[in-house]
């Protein structure tokens, strides 16, 4: 039924197809449209100049935070987020939550788990959802320690993620924070190669003893890293409308995951932030058929990776 889809072009069977959303920041998960109904009034597109990442925490800080002034702007967004997923057919979801985000709001980790959990099984019991706490790159190592320490004791999330400046902490910093994360159990994934080289995302593999990367399209660049990334089993999740959005590839035509998977690198396709992107999982997919970057069958593999 996906393959058919595809080449017809057909979103809404697009939509039925079980997929996965393995790189997904889950209080920008869902629709804006959805969030402006909450909000009681619109809010300013994401538009991107090229300027770096400043560019991204300047949107969410003049136009997105403000949302969570609002009581109920959490469960709201949350909600949301389960929504779209659940719209889109994603049956296998690795969503994460920013770990200082409750403390940064005064929302209790009891209370943030108990919202993921709640919303869940409300909205979208039969989705495989995989809790995933996230940290800001910026952060300092002692308040990351213990925002991670706050949800220790309720065995909920399942995996580990580090996102935004690349540029802004050596990657050896948070090896104390990942061993942690490894004791625990927890599958251990980090955003690289985004904005980074593809010597980087070899480096973070090998020092935070990753399960999975998030983007690590610069890879492409190095047959020797992706020749690496490829026998050592590394999964990339990439989140192609971002990429373009965000000007690290120049077209949807000219999209890395080609080299990527030409070379043997398992990827698989994800949103990212739905909220600014406005794209889901599905039309990920349609984008890179319509732009004749992969197959029906190749695309379909892809999504079989994500499920795997």
């Amino acid at each position: 039924m996906f393959t058919e889809a595809l080449s017809g072009r057909d979103i809404s069977l697009l939509r039925k197809v079980p997929k996965a959303d393995l790189h997904n920041h889950g209080l920008l998960g869902g629709r804006i449209s959805r969030i402006e109904k909450f909000f009681g009034r619109s809010i300013e597109p994401f538009r991107y100049s090229g300027s770096g990442f400043g560019e991204v925490n300047q949107w969410l800080k003049e136009q997105y935070i403000p949302v969570f002034r609002n009581p109920g702007a959490f469960e709201a967004a949350v909600e949301a987020a389960f929504i779209q997923a659940k719209a889109d057919g994603v049956v296998a979801l690795e969503m994460s939550i920013d770990g200082g985000f409750g403390h940064l709001r005064g929302i209790p980790p009891a209370r943030v788990v108990e919202v993921l959990r709640s919303t869940h099984l409300r909205i979208a019991p039969e989705i495989d959802y995989r809790p995933e706490l996230g940290f800001t790159r910026p952060t300092s190592i002692r308040e990351m320690l213990m925002y991670f320490d706050a949800y220790l004791g309720f065995d909920f999330f399942r995996s580990i993620d580090l996102y935004d400046d690349e540029m802004s902490q050596d990657i050896n910093n948070f090896r104390g924070l990942y061993q942690v994360a490894r004791q625990m159990g927890l599958k251990c994934k980090a955003h690289v190669g985004e904005f980074g080289n593809a010597d980087s995302v070899k480096e973070a593999v090998e020092v935070l003893e990753l399960d999975a990367v998030q983007h690590g399209i610069a890879a492409a660049s190095s047959p020797a890293v992706m020749r690496w990334l490829a026998d050592n089993s590394i999964s990339l999740n990439i989140c192609p409308t971002s990429n373009v959005v965000l000007q690290r590839v120049p077209s949807m035509k000219a999209h890395p995951i080609r080299i990527l998977y030409d070379n043997g690198v398992k990827v698989t396709v994800n949103t990212d932030d739905v909220t600014f992107f406005d794209q889901g999982v599905s039309e990920e997919f349609l984008n890179l058929y319509n732009a004749g970057v992969m197959t029906a069958s190749e695309l379909d593999e892809i999504r079989l990776n994500g499920l795997s």
